[in-house]
């Protein structure tokens, strides 16, 4: 994974030649960066993609409770229903949760997907299963830890690549740490040249630098040329011991132009947006981090992916309850999203940006004895929004107390697949050579969810 690092930790206040280097460029160690490129260059693949489409994924990791975010049920008992209300939307009919408020009032520009299940309440597997369409191994397992197939983001970016030149096709904010069982965030078999470019630094924070898109300020020019010129000393020689390398490889080239870009830089300059903007999205990591994936995409960036934690909410083993944990994570949730939905539109991206919010599970529909929601892979609800689709919907139902899919269920595979036709991609067409060379498929059984799509 290449990581975005701040100069004195991850506070990002400064950059130091430690840090540099550890951004994999410069010196022996810094093949690894060339490396990256040079595995993203190994496409065999035809690129299919509609002219500048682009993903950003909240990623709920924990699993958010369906009954108190975009399938609340209001009229049943205490137990079933929770501890909030319902609030009504602006689409006749159909109720948010009463901590949405924000968006609730744009439900016509958004559609709800309330019957996605996979019948997993394990978070390794189901984080696995939400994130790339297929199964994860089970929590226990010796090998829990393994990705084994790519995810969306780094599919997308061996598919369709950065919009622009000198940036990363596929970002993550603020950072890919915490949750539960958060792990596969990756690229499994494609190789790392398709791992998420990630900040791992607080756009929130007043400190908030990106400074190794950029030259240290003590390492001038020349010596950034002096360790060009070693680096590609140093391919010299591997060419000479490798009869393969008939050629000069570019890709060192293209490592200094990703990390002195202009273009990259200005896309995380947060502290250039309006003050009024950035109040309107949230002064908190939610808010500022939704706001940052919307300069990417603007800028080129083709899938982002907005790290929001913690949401399992059990009221046990150290976990938050429901009713505390909701009202600590729902309401700068709800207004990131809603203000990056209504910034999407003012600046006439919402046509060509498809917004995707879930987790890997829900909550139990009765709580526990202490308050909380245990993981409930039976029915749960994602949402999307994207104005080039059929929003202002709800697709598919729960039973009345939330416990099953009553119509029109969704699995994993079809939110994938949905997410790939978005991008142009046939996923049903597209195989990868695994680990062991075999053909495996980007999507197996999976369909678009026909109802969002005009054509």
């Amino acid at each position: 994974m290449f990581k975005v690092l701040g100069g004195s930790g991850s506070d990002c206040t400064g950059v130091t030649r430690r840090s540099f280097l550890q951004a994999g460029v410069l010196g022996v160690g810094g093949l690894a960066l060339g490396d990256l490129l040079r595995a993203r260059a190994n496409d065999d693949y035809a690129r299919s993609h509609v002219e500048g489409a682009s993903v950003i994924l909240f990623w709920m990791s924990g699993g958010p409770g369906h009954m108190e975010t975009w399938d609340p049920k209001p009229d049943a008992v205490a137990q079933f229903r929770g501890p909030f209300g319902a609030t009504k939307t602006s689409v006749p009919g159909v109720l948010f949760g009463e901590l949405c408020p924000e968006e609730a009032k744009i439900a016509d520009k958004l559609a709800i997907l309330r019957g996605v299940n996979h019948g997993s309440g394990d978070h390794t597997k189901g984080n696995h299963w939400m994130l790339s369409g297929f199964p994860g191994p089970d929590f226990n397992a010796a090998d829990f830890m393994v990705q084994r197939r790519p995810c969306m983001g780094s599919a997308t970016a061996k598919l369709v690549g950065a919009r622009k030149p000198g940036l990363p096709p596929y970002a993550a904010v603020p950072h890919l740490r915490g949750g539960t069982d958060n792990f596969f965030h990756y690229a499994a078999y494609l190789g790392r040249g398709y791992n998420p470019f990630v900040t791992e630094s607080d756009p929130n924070d007043a400190n908030f630098r990106v400074r190794n898109l950029s030259l240290p300020s003590d390492m001038p020019i020349g010596r950034l040329e002096d360790r060009k010129h070693l680096l590609g000393a140093l391919d010299a020689s591997k060419r000479a011991v490798d009869s393969s390398g008939a050629e000069l490889d570019p890709h060192a080239q293209r490592a200094f132009s990703l990390l002195t870009s202009k273009e990259t830089a200005k896309a995380f300059d947060i502290a250039a947006e309006p003050a009024r903007v950035r109040d309107a999205y949230g002064r908190h990591t939610f808010g500022q981090s939704a706001l940052l994936a919307r300069r990417l995409v603007e800028a080129g960036v083709t899938f982002v992916t907005v790290n929001c934690v913690p949401w399992d909410h059990h009221g046990t083993a150290n976990r938050l309850a429901t009713k505390p944990g909701s009202e600590q994570l729902i309401p700068p949730f709800d207004r990131a999203l809603a203000a990056l939905v209504r910034d999407l539109i003012d600046r006439g991206l919402y046509e060509r940006t498809l917004v995707v919010a879930m987790g890997e599970f829900g909550r139990t529909p009765r709580m526990n004895p202490e308050g909380g929601r245990d993981h409930w892979g039976n029915v749960f609800s994602v949402l999307m929004g994207c104005g080039s689709m059929k929003m202002g919907q709800v697709i598919g139902r729960s039973t009345p107390k939330g416990e099953y899919v009553a119509d029109r269920p969704v699995s994993p595979q079809d939110v994938t697949a949905t997410v790939f036709r978005h991008l142009g991609i046939d996923a049903r067409k597209v195989h990868f050579p695994d680990t062991q060379q075999r053909p495996t498929a980007l999507v197996e059984t999976g369909e678009p969810v026909r109802e969002l799509f005009r054509a």
